[in-house]
């Protein structure tokens, strides 16, 4: 019996799965402050999956060494490059409001503060005779 690493059996479990690998990325970006090396790993499974450094470099118009060394873990791809690479397999980025939920009580309780440090403010600068 053959054995599989664990970036073989990713890479695999992606190429069957690719909404799976979409959900992934998904989940880390929406995770707070994101983990590039986890986005870097999934990536790098990803491009395995999808043919290799020089397929997806060819489909992403990138040099292969360059994404090579984009998907490296000392890696930091800039935006063109990371829209590139996943439009070659297929994805793009994109942005979403949060949800209420995410943002209803938070954003409430900080527009709240700032309002409540702005009334500070003013009182402050009325009493040295700033402002009337």
């Amino acid at each position: 019996m053959k054995s599989t690493s664990h970036d073989e059996a990713m890479a695999e479990l992606y190429r069957k799965d690719p909404d799976f690998a979409r959900q992934v990325i998904n989940t880390i970006l929406q995770d707070e402050g994101g983990d590039q090396g986890e986005l870097l790993i999934v990536l790098r499974h990803m491009t395995k999956a999808f043919g290799g450094v020089q397929a997806v470099a060819e489909q992403a118009k990138l040099n292969p060494t360059q994404l090579y060394r984009t998907l490296s873990p000392e890696g930091n791809p800039a935006l063109s490059s990371f829209s590139a690479i996943l439009k070659a397999m297929g994805m793009r980025l994109s942005v979403q409001a949060l949800s209420t939920s995410e943002t209803g009580a938070e954003a409430q309780n900080s527009a709240q503060l700032a309002d409540h440090m702005l009334q500070e403010d003013i009182e402050k600068l009325r009493r040295i005779g700033f402002i009337q």
